[in-house]
């Protein structure tokens, strides 16, 4: 099977939309990579950076609070830290609208698209009031930027993150023999595991326990604060050298840049192109993906050091990447977003829903389907495989979601024979076309061909 533009739109984007048309070459479908990132100056997302200054507002009110609890202004500074903890959850409640949002309205939806792939690959969760469900604004400031750039500059952003560095309790390690040891907890090797482990070797990578041990010793210093954000503290850091995959690093004055320098080195390793080549290959086309194709992304990677739109070139030019169509089930946030998309919700629509009815509408649907939004399991992210997805359980919720939701934002919705056309193209079956012919309603047309296979499926 050659390039088709509709499996470009449903395989490498949000799905298809009545006024949006698809690519028409593999060059137009890069090409989405390129300029600037449309949607982020439509609907913005703050940065991550961007909240310290009311998280630190919101720890202050929040000690001011508890020393004066038996105080006469008890009651006053007790509301005062309430109203700006809960001006701050709905403000990060609200990011839900511009991320789909950014879903239903995109000309660029493979961007989108590997800026939840990315998401993924380097998952963080929120540990508390301030960071939970902060997470699209680590993606907005340490992902976002760099999908089409180097895997080398997306690792250092990453591991630099206050909020991964938080999530992997990286802020707490101190080195056995630093300074700043008395008295501490000592050295947590999550970090290091991790970052190994899944973000750049892989499991079957070449590095021991003893690399994840000096490598977390190598980490140490790496922190956070409320008021700088990512800081680095030699007082924590553990001293002298520390040998990685083979190679020293330090030895001199405690310093970020050897961190750096051991980072540039691991993103350049050739059991991190194989890595991040063949999860690629697996999110985008296949479960088990031509091994020719995964070799020569990989090969790419490695001689462009690791240059990624490079590599993506290698996926969508490779003749696997048509043939395969079919294999991959959407994850739920996938196949949320493509309904919305090919439905043309308002972005208004969202932005205008209560927290109740967001919940309602999305957030608990998806959690049936099997996908809490921002909340995986753990740093590995969300399954690939499509016996994740397709369950009794996951498959009634989809379908629930598609007979009940989609009216939920219209007074009419289309004609299904026409919808069926919009939604699924030239990929639409006889058995799909036959059910948007004979629905006895707009509402249970539109819904069969939602939780129909030919939708569910990339």
């Amino acid at each position: 099977m050659a390039f088709s533009p509709d499996i470009a739109a449903i395989r490498f984007g949000e799905g298809l939309a009545p006024a949006i048309a698809p690519p028409d070459s593999v060059a137009a479908l890069l090409g989405q990579l390129d300029g600037a990132d449309a949607m982020a100056e439509l609907l913005p997302v703050p940065r991550a950076s961007d909240l310290l200054p009311e998280m630190a507002e919101i720890r202050k009110l929040n000690k001011a609070a508890r020393k004066g609890r038996n105080g006469p202004d008890a009651d006053d500074l007790r509301e005062a830290y309430k109203v700006a903890q809960r001006a701050y959850t709905r403000k990060l409640d609200a990011l839900l609208a511009p991320v789909l949002g950014r879903s239903i309205l995109s000309q660029q939806p493979f961007r989108e698209r590997l800026a939840r792939f990315w998401g993924d690959h380097f998952t963080v969760v929120g540990k508390n009031n301030l960071t939970r469900r902060a997470e699209p604004t680590y993606v907005e400031e340490s992902i976002r930027p760099h999908i089409a750039g180097r895997f080398e500059d997306m690792l250092k952003a990453v591991v630099t993150s206050p909020m991964m560095l938080d999530y992997l309790d990286q802020n707490g390690s101190v080195g056995p023999n630093a300074k700043a040891a008395k008295g501490r907890k000592g050295l947590n090797e999550n970090l290091a595991r991790e970052m190994l482990e899944l973000h750049t070797l892989g499991v079957g990578g070449a590095y021991t326990q003893g690399d994840v041990h000096e490598l977390a010793q190598l980490l140490t210093g790496m922190g956070t604060d409320l008021q700088q954000g990512f800081v680095f503290r030699a007082k924590a850091a553990e001293p002298g050298a520390e040998t990685v995959l083979g190679l020293s690093y330090g030895g001199g004055p405690a310093s970020v840049e050897h961190v750096l320098q051991f980072l540039s080195d691991v993103a350049r390793h050739p059991d991190t192109a194989r890595h991040i080549a063949r999860k690629l290959a697996v999110h985008f086309l296949s479960d088990t993906p031509d091994a020719a194709l995964v070799a020569a992304m990989a090969d790419t990677f490695l001689v462009t050091d690791g240059d990624l739109r490079a590599v993506y070139a290698v996926m969508l030019e490779h003749p696997f990447a048509w043939q395969s169509f079919g294999q991959k089930v959407k994850q739920p946030i996938d196949f949320v977003a493509s309904a919305l998309r090919a439905l043309e919700v308002p972005v208004r629509s969202l932005a205008q829903l209560n927290r109740s009815r967001a919940r309602g509408y999305l957030v608990a649907p998806m959690m049936g389907m099997g996908q809490h939004w921002l909340r995986p399991g753990g740093p590995d992210g969300w399954p690939e495989e499509a016996e994740a997805w397709i369950t009794p359980q996951g498959l009634a919720a989809r379908i629930q979601w598609s007979m009940a939701v989609p009216s939920s934002f219209f007074r009419s919705l289309p004609d299904p024979r026409d919808f069926v056309e919009v939604a699924l193209g030239s990929v639409a079956d006889e058995k799909v076309s036959f059910a948007a012919r004979a629905a006895e309603t707009r509402r249970e047309g539109v819904g069969l061909i939602l939780a129909s296979p030919a939708f569910q499926r990339r």
